[in-house]
C-alpha cells in the first residue's frame, strides 16, 4: 500500500504547506496540536487551528503519581513535547497522502492497525524522524484510533470504571468514574472532528444525525447507549453522552461485593427471578435500572423464549432463546417510525414466555400490563421513579397519554393485578448505587393499590471517607409471593431469607 515512496535515491522532504491541507474527513487525524514554534509556517495560514497551550512540565508527573489507577488517560492530541509534535504531523500528513483506505477497510480491525504501524514506521524511516520506536507505535495508535475507531474516545472507553463520558464540545470532556464526576483530558481537533466521529457512531447502526436530524439515540457495539445533539440545537458544538457499560457482566453476587445490597436482599431477588414473578425496576437517571434488569435477566430458565424491546439495544441476556427488537426514527419525509408500543403490541403474535421492555416511558405501559395479565409471566421492565408509590403513578400516567380514557379505579386494578414486585434502585449522593426497596403488590382497598416492603434500606450514617452505610433489612411480613414461590419449591429459602434479614 505504500510502494510508492521506495527509491534509490528520493528526493528531500519539500516544506509542510498548512494552508492547502486537505478539509477535515474521517480519516484526517490530529495536526492541529502542532505548534508555531513546531511548524512556523504553521502560524501564517489563515485557517489554522488554534494551538492547544501545552501543560506545565512538572504537573501531569506528579499528579500521574497520586492517582495511578482511576486518573483518566492523557490526551493523544495534547503534548508538550515539540519534537514528538513535528513527527506526528508529518506522519499524518503522509499517512493521508499515501494509505489505501478501501484496502484497509476490507481488512480485519487487528490487520489494518498492523498495515497502520508497518506505514508509520516506512514513513518514519523514510523521513528519518526522531523518535524512538515506542514514539511511533503509539503515533500509529493515535492514526488507527482516529481512522478505525471513534478517535480520542477509544481511550476512555477501553477503561473500565467508567459510567458516563460527556461532551460537551470539541474541547470539554467529562466523565463519570467511580461515581464521581470529573474532566477528562483528552480533545477533539475541532467541531467538525467531533462531528464526523458522532456520524460515525450513529452510521454503524443505520441511523444519521445531520441540521435535518440533530438528535439521535444510538449504541456502541458492545451496547453502550449513545445520544447525540448537533448545532443549531447544542448551541457549543456537538454534544454527545454515552452511557456505558462495564465489560465485565455484572451479577447479583457482584453487587454485593459493590455494597449495592446485602446478600439476603440479593436471594430474595434471586427467587423474584426464578418463580416467575413480573417485575419493575424503578429509578432515577443513571442509578442503574439497566444493570439490575440484566442481573434479573440471569435467572430466567435456559427453555424459555424471551423477546426484548428497545430504543437502543442494551441488555446482554445469555439465554440461547432470545429475540431483540428496537424502535426505529421517521426517514426524511417523517414517516417509517415504528415506536415502543408497536414492538410490544407485535409481540404478543410473536408467542413469547417473558416479554422485556428495556424502558418503559409512554403509552407501551398498558400494552405490557396487557402481556403480563394474559399468560406471560415473568415479564419485566423499567420505569422512571424515586419510589415504589411514585413508580404506579408514573405508570398510570403513560397508560393516560395513550388517549385510552380508561377509569382510574380500572387502570389501578390492572396494575395489582399485573405487577407482582418492584424494585427501587437509587443514586446516594456520595456516588454509590444502592437497593433501596423491594416491594410487592398486595392488591388493592377501594381505589388504593396497597403495597408492602419486603426489604428496605436502613440509612446507618457515614464513614470516615464520607460514605454512606446501611443495609436491607427485612420488614419480617410473610410476603404475597410465598404462593408463586411454593410453586417452584422456593418457599423455604424465601422464608429463611426473610427471617435471617429481620433477625
Amino acid at each position: 500500500m505504500f510502494g510508492k515512496r521506495s527509491g534509490s535515491a528520493p528526493p528531500p522532504p519539500p516544506p509542510p504547506k498548512p494552508a492547502e491541507a486537505s478539509p477535515v474527513d474521517e480519516t484526517q487525524t490530529d495536526d492541529a496540536p502542532a505548534a508555531a514554534e513546531a511548524s512556523p509556517s504553521a502560524a501564517e495560514a489563515p485557517d489554522a487551528p488554534v494551538p492547544v497551550p501545552a501543560p506545565k512540565p512538572a504537573a501531569p508527573a506528579a499528579k500521574k503519581a497520586e492517582k495511578p489507577a482511576d486518573a483518566p488517560p492523557p490526551a493523544t492530541a495534547v503534548t508538550s513535547n515539540p519534537r514528538m509534535e513535528r513527527a506526528r504531523k508529518r506522519i499524518w500528513t503522509d499517512l493521508r497522502d499515501g494509505i489505501d483506505l478501501k484496502s484497509l477497510a476490507r481488512m480485519d480491525v487487528e490487520a489494518a492497525r498492523a498495515e497502520i504501524l508497518s506505514a508509520v514506521q516506512e514513513i518514519g524511516q523514510f523521513r528519518g524522524l526522531d523518535v524512538t520506536p515506542a514514539e511511533l507505535a503509539q503515533i500509529a495508535k493515535e492514526a488507527a484510533d482516529d481512522m478505525l475507531g471513534f478517535g480520542p474516545l477509544e481511550e476512555l472507553l477501553e477503561m473500565d470504571g467508567i459510567a458516563d463520558i460527556m461532551i460537551n464540545g470539541p474541547k470539554t470532556i467529562y466523565i463519570e468514574l467511580n461515581g464521581k464526576i470529573q474532566r477528562a483530558s483528552i480533545e477533539f481537533r475541532d467541531n467538525q472532528h467531533l462531528l464526523t466521529i458522532c456520524q460515525r457512531i450513529v452510521g454503524v447502526i443505520g441511523r444519521r444525525v445531520d441540521e435535518s436530524s440533530p438528535i439521535c439515540d444510538a449504541r456502541l457495539p458492545d451496547g453502550s447507549r449513545v445520544n447525540v445533539i448537533i448545532p443549531p440545537l447544542a448551541v457549543d458544538g456537538c454534544t454527545m453522552t454515552i452511557r456505558k457499560f462495564a465489560k465485565e457482566k455484572l451479577t447479583l453476587d457482584k453487587l454485593v461485593g459493590f455494597n449495592a445490597m446485602t446478600p439476603n436482599c440479593a436471594e430474595m431477588i434471586k427467587i423474584v427471578g426464578n418463580c416467575r414473578a413480573n417485575v419493575l425496576v424503578s429509578g432515577g437517571t443513571g442509578s442503574g435500572k439497566t444493570t439490575m434488569l440484566n442481573c434479573l435477566t440471569l435467572y430466567i430458565n435456559q427453555g424459555e423464549r424471551i423477546i426484548t424491546c428497545e430504543d437502543a439495544c442494551e441488555l446482554q441476556l445469555q439465554q440461547p432463546h432470545v429475540v431483540r427488537l428496537e424502535t426505529r426514527p421517521p426517514n426524511l419525509e417523517g414517516i417509517g417510525e415504528v415506536t415502543m408500543r408497536d414492538l410490544v403490541k407485535n409481540c404478543l403474535r410473536m408467542r413469547p414466555d417473558r416479554i422485556i421492555v428495556g424502558e418503559v416511558r409512554g403509552p407501551e405501559a398498558f400494552d405490557l400490563l396487557q402481556a403480563m395479565n394474559t399468560g406471560h409471566d415473568g415479564s419485566m421492565g423499567t420505569v422512571h421513579a424515586n419510589n415504589p408509590r411514585e413508580a404506579l403513578s408514573r405508570m398510570e400516567n403513560m397508560i393516560a397519554m395513550g388517549g385510552l380514557n380508561l377509569p382510574t379505579q380500572a387502570v389501578r386494578e390492572q396494575i395489582a393485578s399485573a405487577v407482582n414486585v418492584i424494585i427501587q434502585v437509587q443514586r446516594l449522593r456520595d456516588g454509590s448505587r444502592k437497593v433501596t426497596h423491594v416491594t410487592e403488590i398486595t392488591g388493592m382497598e377501594g381505589e388504593v393499590v396497597t403495597m408492602q416492603d419486603l426489604f428496605r434500606f436502613d440509612f446507618e450514617g457515614e464513614d470516615e471517607f464520607g460514605r454512606i452505610t446501611g443495609k436491607q433489612k427485612s420488614s419480617g411480613l410473610r410476603p404475597i409471593l410465598y404462593e408463586r414461590a411454593r410453586m417452584f419449591g422456593l418457599e423455604k429459602k424465601l422464608l429463611d431469607v426473610m427471617s435471617e434479614a429481620y433477625a
